[in-house]
Parts: C-alpha cells; sequence; structure tokens
C-alpha cells in the first residue's frame, strides 16, 4: 500500500508542477519532453552501486518498454490537441475513464479467476461513476468546428488505455525482481527521449521553435516526481501481484482525490457539487474495490 500512495503523491506532485507553469511562463510542451532525459538521470542515480544498466534492444520485454516510452509522449501530444479543440471537459473525461481498458485486459489475461468478486465488480462501476462526476466542468471550447473533433478525446481514450494497459502488462510478464524495475523503467524513458527529441526536432524546423531556459530549468522539479511515480506505480503492480484490476482504479481516483483537495486548498478552485459527489463515490469504490485488504 505504500508503493501506491507515494505513486499518487508524486503523480499529484506533478499536476502542481502543470498547474504552477503559468504562472512563471513556463512552455509547458518543452517542459514535458525535456523532462524524460531528467527522469533518466534521476533512475541512473537511484540504481544500486553494484547494479549496471545496460540496453539490450533484441530483448521483447525492452521493445515494450521502448513502445510504452514513445505512447506516453503521443498520449501527451494528443491530450493537449483534444484540450484545445474540444475543451477540458470530454479530454479529461477520456483519460479518466479509459481505466476501464487495463482492468478489463487484467480481469481477463492476468488476474487469477475468481479473485473480483460482486464488491469489487461493484466498486469498479461506481470508480467509473466517480471519475466522470469528479472530473466534469463546465468548460467547452470555443469557435471550432467539431464535426470531427469528436475523434480527438476517442483518441486520447483508447491511447491512455493501450499505455496503461501496456504498463500492467510489462510489470506482469517482464518485471519478476526488484532489481529489474529501475532498468526497465530506463527502458521506457529511452523510447519517451528519443521520440521526444524527434518532435523537438520537427517543432524547430516547421515553427522555429527554440528550447528556452525556462523549460529547462522547470524540466527539473518535473522530471525526478515523474520517475517516482513510475517506479512506484509499477513496484504496487508487483506488491498486488500485477492484478491492474485493483491497483489502477485505485490510483486514478486517488489522484483525482488528492489533486482535488490540493486544488481547493492551495490554488483556491472550486467544485460543483457533482464533483463533491464524485469524490464522495470515490472514497466508496476505492472501499468495494479494495474491501478484502480492510478485514
Amino acid at each position: 500500500m505504500l508503493s501506491l500512495i507515494l505513486s499518487v503523491l508524486f503523480s499529484v506532485l506533478l499536476l502542481v508542477n502543470f498547474r504552477l507553469h503559468p504562472n512563471f511562463k513556463v512552455n509547458t510542451f518543452q517542459a514535458i519532453i525535456l523532462n524524460y532525459p531528467v527522469c533518466f538521470l534521476t533512475g541512473l542515480l537511484m540504481m544500486p552501486a553494484q547494479q549496471h544498466f545496460e540496453f539490450n534492444f533484441f530483448n521483447t520485454g525492452s521493445q515494450y518498454a521502448l513502445l510504452l516510452g514513445i505512447g506516453f509522449v503521443v498520449t501527451f501530444i494528443l491530450s493537449g490537441i483534444s484540450t484545445q479543440k474540444m475543451g477540458m471537459t470530454a479530454t479529461s473525461l477520456a483519460n479518466n475513464i479509459s481505466l476501464v481498458i487495463p482492468v478489463i485486459f487484467s480481469l481477463l489475461f492476468i488476474t487469477k479467476s475468481g479473485s473480483f468478486d460482486a464488491l469489487n465488480y461493484a466498486g469498479l462501476a461506481l470508480a467509473i461513476g466517480a471519475v466522470g462526476l469528479s472530473t466534469f466542468k463546465k468548460e467547452e471550447a470555443k469557435g471550432t468546428d467539431t464535426s470531427r473533433n469528436w475523434l480527438l478525446p476517442l483518441a486520447v481514450f483508447v491511447m491512455y488505455g493501450i499505455t496503461n494497459t501496456t504498463f500492467n502488462f510489462l510489470s506482469a510478464e517482464f518485471i519478476k525482481t526488484d532489481e529489474q524495475r529501475i532498468p526497465y523503467t530506463l527502458t521506457i524513458l529511452i523510447g519517451s527521449m528519443a521520440f521526444g527529441a524527434l518532435v523537438l526536432i520537427y517543432r524547430k524546423i516547421q515553427l522555429n521553435e527554440n528550447i528556452n531556459l525556462k523549460s529547462i530549468l522547470a524540466a527539473f522539479p518535473l522530471g525526478i516526481p515523474n520517475f517516482l511515480s513510475f517506479y512506484f506505480l509499477l513496484k504496487a503492480l508487483s506488491d498486488y501481484d500485477n492484478n491492474g484490476a485493483y491497483v489502477l482504479p485505485l490510483y486514478n481516483i486517488s489522484v483525482i482525490m488528492v489533486s482535488s483537495l490540493v486544488g481547493i486548498v492551495f490554488f483556491k478552485e472550486k467544485l460543483s457539487k457533482l464533483n463533491y459527489l464524485g469524490l464522495l463515490l470515490a472514497l466508496v469504490a476505492i472501499f468495494l474495490i479494495n474491501h478484502q485488504g480492510f478485514f
């Protein structure tokens, strides 16, 4: 449980970084791309002295990890475009409700038969409702042609689902010991760095966009908690026997609850009655999904 809590806290810290970027006029896109090298360096520093990182492209697990790293960057880009074209509401819902994809995959292919009971399934259903209600905001993009833009939230939904499912699959199939956790995380980051570099080169050629100092500085407080959130989520999956049907809903709705609390207390954000109802349902969902752990 400690690993899951730490993963949630570091994930919320990432959101706090994003919330502060406008105050310091940070180019969030550049900061996210540049945070991956910082993540990589953080992982190298965390490796035990006797352990060395060796990248093997021909290892099947490494190939999945590289694709996952690319998937993280693609998902971010799609989320940014969807937010601009369709508004935060549709994009946020697509992001969070995508948890059903890795959960269903885990139940069908990873979780041991019979480990989920009626209360767990009820909790999963409540979690989907809780995510929708707690993230709903009356915001819409203005002045845009939405005739085809609805495909963007759909793409976000699919990509978040694929990356989270691959994350769970990688943990279940290839990360068998604690010593393998950091190397596989570093391999994921190699994929993100390589693809991110291509994106930066493309934006330089097409938009003549230069990397600024603020983006470089912002990459450090972003990259360190980003690596730690990766690391502890993998550890949480391992602690729960790679049962994504338990871990991912708990992780997802816990991030929403904690980030909402931080937003209310520190950034004076306001929630609607529906949002508060969603947070209440999230508490009930957490209990139902993990009720075996409370008794």
